[in-house]
């Protein structure tokens, strides 16, 4: 487990790597805010390692983008989204799902800064991607994941 006396020993032995030092400082901040507020519930063996897992070095963010994309799809289910069928459901029973998210992704990729805000256009744009990803998955398996074009 890395503390304050491991880092010092480690940045006085290594003057050059202060970024090294920064980041793993703020890797421990952010495990000791992690478990602040879960100090009256135990972990189980598999939470605890899933939180020490050392988060990925994303240059832009993405894990803060992925979290806002996530409350927003969250906060979709309970607005005007959350009876128990359906629009999207409809549309996946005749076969058409895919072509609907495709679709819904060009709507608002065109209207994009135009009509509202454009931050919430992207935010659509993901949800449809996603859930474009989710249908087309149901008909075709990856073959190699990570393959790039």
């Amino acid at each position: 487990m890395t503390n304050a006396w491991s880092l010092l020993y480690d940045h006085m032995n290594n003057e050059n790597d202060f970024q090294a030092l920064d980041d793993a400082y703020n890797n421990y901040l952010d495990k000791l805010n992690s478990f602040e507020f879960q100090t009256a519930v135990e972990l189980k063996p598999e939470q605890l390692k899933e939180a020490l897992k050392p988060k990925p070095n994303w240059k832009y963010h993405e894990d803060l983008t992925i979290k806002e994309i996530e409350d927003y799809i969250t906060r979709t289910y309970s607005a005007h989204y959350s009876s128990k069928i359906q629009t999207l459901d409809l549309i996946e029973s005749v076969g058409d799902a895919e072509a609907f998210c495709r679709s819904n992704i060009l709507k608002y990729a065109s209207r994009y800064d135009k009509k509202g805000s454009a931050k919430m256009d992207i935010m659509k744009i993901i949800h449809y991607a996603i859930l474009l990803y989710h249908f087309s998955g149901q008909n075709n398996e990856i073959e190699n994941p990570y393959e790039t074009f």
